[in-house]
């Protein structure tokens, strides 16, 4: 027992073989196994081996140091977290170096920006070299600020600070929290504005975007557009504002308006040759049987034009039915699109989502037992899936047709090959940021970023 090492409950440890100089670790004796912080995760084939790469932010709260990594891969394992979450990890084995001491051991790859610590030492890690005593800290030293910052701090690390607000509703969403945290972390200074607090003045020496209380807003860099359809009109008049006053928007506003309109977006897709479910569209229709068969007849989906997310739309299973459907929005004097309905897909969609033209994750959404499901996602569960090439360019296309920087796109799988069913201009993060383990909100970031080196370097 005199040959092992005596630790604290918390210490800081290195992983030579992957190039991280130094990151703090929770010393963890209940817990079986170790885990590294890890987002980007992929695997792939080399040599005709399994491998893994991804990256990894060694300092909490700090996105801008990132370290690259690569390792052979040992094993996927689901893991039972503290909080009784069951989740599939990729396994790795490398070397760890606690003070002077070395020696390999198996980590498991996960997302812990919501844990106190980039990483957690398990017991199988420790086990005949390590003695943990819980009242002390650090035992073996820490690397000091100057350490730190000569390790991870570098000139290109460092972009413009950029002042970005953020145009939504609901400051508690995930995806707007995700997103605010994202820019903070990447040292930018990010504003949440209520879309219904600002207001306007339209002047041709002087305008301004004014915000509760008199604020004037005409001095940020960017804006990132997140309005909810019942704001289209009144957030895109005021996304196009700050564009006049030359405020770069993630989305531009002209964008947003027409990826909202139902009608126009397909015409946009299919003018770009991008496949979509046959649809029929019109206003009000003497011609029902008619529209009945021009789009290959029942079972059918019937949605209100100006219908959002779900609402309006209705599954018609027999002729008859889709007659009742289209004569009840037809005596509403209702547009309505009727759309085939791919019964190969068998409640399944994929969530392909697009920054700065690239597909930068995917995931496969699949309903709920029993749960309705019309061409379109009304929830259940999401999953990590590969897109085929082709699913990309389709999305890619759909995302360049609309004119999106970032934009999600919806595919359907169906015995004619993929097609598109919606492009959606404020897509939501939770869901494909929990099944991918991806950044997702920082590449959006990083998309702004882009935007401003471009121009800096055009000065």
């Amino acid at each position: 027992m005199s040959d092992k090492i005596v630790i604290g409950s918390e210490e800081w440890c290195s992983f030579p073989q992957l190039s991280i100089p130094a990151i703090k670790a929770r010393v963890d004796s209940g817990a079986k196994t170790s885990a590294l912080h890890a987002v980007n995760i992929s695997p792939f084939t080399q040599n005709g081996e399994d491998w893994v790469k991804f990256d990894v932010n060694p300092i909490q709260n700090n996105t801008r140091a990132i370290i690259n990594c690569r390792a052979p891969l040992v094993d996927k394992r689901v893991v039972k977290s503290s909080s009784g979450y069951r989740e599939q990890r990729y396994v790795i084995k490398t070397e760890i170096q606690v003070g002077e001491a070395k020696w390999e051991i198996e980590v498991t790859l996960t997302n812990r920006d919501s844990m106190g610590f980039r990483m957690l030492l398990g017991r199988e890690a420790m086990s005949g070299r390590l003695l943990v005593d819980p009242e002390k800290k650090y035992v073996l030293g820490q690397p000091s600020r100057e350490e730190l910052k000569e390790y991870y701090v570098k000139e290109e690390d460092n972009p413009k600070r950029l002042k970005i607000g953020l145009l939504a509703s609901n400051p508690e969403l995930y995806s707007n929290r995700r997103i605010m945290e994202a820019g903070e972390m990447r040292g930018h200074e990010m504003h949440f504005l209520n879309l219904k607090y600002c207001y306007m003045k339209l002047d041709a020496d002087t305008p301004e975007i004014h915000y509760r209380g008199g604020r004037v807003l005409n001095d940020l860099d960017a804006v990132i557009p997140r309005i909810r359809p019942s704001m289209t009109f009144y957030g895109c008049a005021l996304t196009r504002h700050f564009e006049a006053l030359k405020v770069f928007s993630l989305n531009s506003s002209a964008a947003i308006t027409q990826s909202r309109d139902k009608l126009f977006s397909l015409q946009l897709l299919l003018n770009s040759g991008v496949d979509i479910p046959t649809t029929g569209f019109a206003s009000s229709p003497l011609d029902t049987n008619d529209l009945i068969r021009m789009v290959g007849g029942s079972p059918l989906v019937v949605k209100l034009l100006e219908g959002t997310q779900g609402k309006g739309v209705v599954l018609a299973e027999t002729k008859k039915a889709a007659e009742s459907v289209i004569n009840a929005f037809k005596s509403l004097n209702a547009n309505i699109l009727v759309q085939e309905f791919i019964k190969e897909a068998n409640g399944k969609d994929l969530r392909l989502f697009v920054i700065d033209g690239k597909v930068v994750a995917t995931i496969q959404r699949e309903a709920l037992p029993g749960e309705f499901r019309a061409n379109i996602h009304l929830g259940g569960t999401a999953s990590l899936i590969r897109p085929t090439l082709e699913e990309k360019r389709i999305a890619v296309k759909a995302a360049k047709a609309m004119n999106l920087k970032v934009a999600g796109v919806d595919i359907i799988r169906s015995t004619k090959g993929p097609l598109l069913l919606e492009v959606n201009s404020s897509p939501g993060l939770e869901g494909i940021e929990g099944a991918t383990n991806k950044d997702i909100a920082g590449e959006m970031i990083k998309a702004i970023e882009k935007n401003f080196k471009i121009k800096l370097s055009e000065r």
